[in-house]
Formats: structure tokens, sequence, C-alpha cells
């Protein structure tokens, strides 16, 4: 009965544990060059943290509903109190062998990806610290004649980018970084567990006409080059966002 019950709970939870992880920046260093000629220059040193995104998301329930709680995530509750109730004196042994054994599979999966990413160019060094944790230097060099994001790697399983370059037109280059701040657009942003973890910077460099950006301490001149650097903090309002126009597409 208690798994039975059980089953029925996980189930009305199942939508948020099949997204798993998703990953986030830690403490980094950032930089991307544009030039006008449409070559560009991408770098990120620093953390990228692994967050349990069902936590998160299991988290950010709580509140809903008049007496703070949905009635959805009621029932959950309540059903989970009945089970708990039935269950027999080895009950929490068998828990922790259960969580046991998840964190060491957990733990072998981040080491499988941090495998993964030393095979993709621009993966200078790709180290493994443990908790979640990897630190990055990575670095790569090319034209913008398609659009460009980063990080993404199918073999790793990291598909949320930290930062997108979007031609618009034919003569510009929409930048955007979802991961250094808030974000309106779904599936972009930070997770609620990894925001208090963000402390960093993004820097732009461009000697293209730079037609915007969200940077209210706006950009400073360096001879023929504009220069616009975001602080990624914990209380980091806007996700960094610009629009530069470069050479015409042949």
């Amino acid at each position: 009965m208690f798994h039975r019950i059980k089953g029925l709970a996980l189930a009305l939870a199942a939508p948020m544990l099949l997204i798993g992880c998703a990953f986030s920046p830690g403490k980094f260093t950032s930089t991307l060059t544009i030039l006008a000629d449409r070559s560009f220059t991408f770098s990120y040193q620093g953390e990228v943290i692994a967050v349990d995104v069902a936590k998160d998301m299991g988290d950010a329930f709580k509140g809903m509903g008049k007496d703070g709680e949905s009635d959805k995530k009621k029932i959950t509750a309540a059903l989970l109190r009945d089970a708990t109730l039935q269950e027999d004196e080895d009950a929490p042994a068998i828990e922790d062998e259960e969580a046991a054994k998840d964190d060491a599979e957990k733990e072998a999966k981040f080491k499988a990806i941090a495998e993964a990413l030393t095979k993709e160019a621009g993966y200078r060094s790709v180290a493994y610290r443990g908790d979640g944790v990897f630190v990055i230097d990575y670095q790569i060099s090319g034209k913008l004649t398609h659009n460009f994001l980063w990080p993404y790697n199918l073999d790793a399983e990291v598909i949320f980018p930290f930062i997108v370059l979007e031609l618009r037109g034919q003569d510009a280059v929409r930048v955007k970084a979802p991961a250094f701040g808030e974000t309106d657009s779904p599936g972009e942003g930070k997770s609620s567990g990894a925001k208090a973890k963000l402390d960093g910077t993004f820097t732009l460099i461009t000697d293209g006409e730079l037609v915007s950006q969200n940077n209210e301490d706006g950009a400073k001149t360096e001879g023929n080059r504009r220069t616009v650097t975001w602080k990624a903090t914990p209380l980091s309002k806007d996700a960094p966002m610009a629009m530069v126009k470069i050479a015409p597409l042949p």
C-alpha cells in the first residue's frame, strides 16, 4: 500500500523530476569580442554548477494557494504523511542507502560530463571538483555567419545556454546572456538555488556600431573599440543584452 501511494505522489511531480539537472555559472570571468568584420572570440573561465532543477521547482511551489500551498501540493503532502505512518522500522536505513546510491550515480555522471566536454572544441581544461562544481577554461573564435550559443553538448546533456549570439537581418547580431541575470523568457535564466552562487563579470568588446545595450553604466570607449561590462551577482536584475551592427553577409 505504501509503495502504491508513494508512486501516486511521485506521479504528480513527474514533470519536474524529468527535468533533472541544469547548469549555472558560479564564480567566473567571461569576455565576448565582436569585430565589425564578423569575427568573434568568446571566453569563460570559472565555475559551472550543476543544479537540481526538480528540487528548485518544488521549492518554488511553496507559498502558492490561499494557505501557502496549491491544492495539488496539499494532496501530495497528505498522501505522503499517510504513507509515512505505514513504513516499517527498516525504512530510514533503506532510504539512506538509496540516497547514497543516488549520490554516487550523480557523481559518476558529472565525471562523465567533464570527460565529454574535454572532447569539444574550445574547452582548454575541464575539472570536476565534486558536489556538482566544475571548473572550466573555455575559449573559441570564429566568424558570425550563423547563430552561436554556449554551452551546448548533447553527449554531456548540457543544453542550457549561458550566452546566445543571434544574427538579426543581414548586418546585426543580438547578444543575450540569460544565465548572468534575470530573464522573463521561458527556459532561460537561473534557478533559485544557483542564484546565490552567482559571482562574475561579463564583458562585451566591439569595434562595430553598438546600437543598444542594457547596462546602466553605459559603454566605455578605448580607441576604436567600445566596452561594456556587466557584473553578475545574486542581486543582478536584467540579463545582459546588446545589439551590434557588423559587416553585411556576403
